[in-house]
């Protein structure tokens, strides 16, 4: 058994409110949990207006495949043209890891 993380440190656009926090960030954990089956939940920087941390994690029996979905979850969240995505932190835990 596999199991990896991502954490995404992001920089919202022009967000001047909390609500309208949740309305960039919303959008962007449905669509990851919809497309790939990933949990997936706002983590951190909940106080602030501007910035969001996203952490997403994936258990999986093989580690190309938990690769290759953590991959297309990095590409789909650095596209997104209303955050700017400062830093990806990726953590890979296996079996073997005690």
């Amino acid at each position: 058994m596999y199991v990896g993380t991502l954490s995404f440190d992001l920089l919202l656009g022009d967000v001047r409110s909390l609500k309208e926090k949740r309305s960039v960030v919303r959008p962007i954990v449905a669509e990851l949990h919809r497309k790939f089956a990933v949990s997936v939940a706002e983590v951190g920087d909940q106080d602030l207006h501007r910035r969001a941390e996203i952490g997403v994690a994936m258990v999986s029996g093989e580690t190309g495949h938990l690769k290759e979905v953590l991959d297309r979850c990095e590409r789909l969240v650095a596209a997104r043209p209303e955050v700017e995505l400062l830093s990806v932190r990726r953590r890979l835990h296996g079996d073997e890891d005690d």
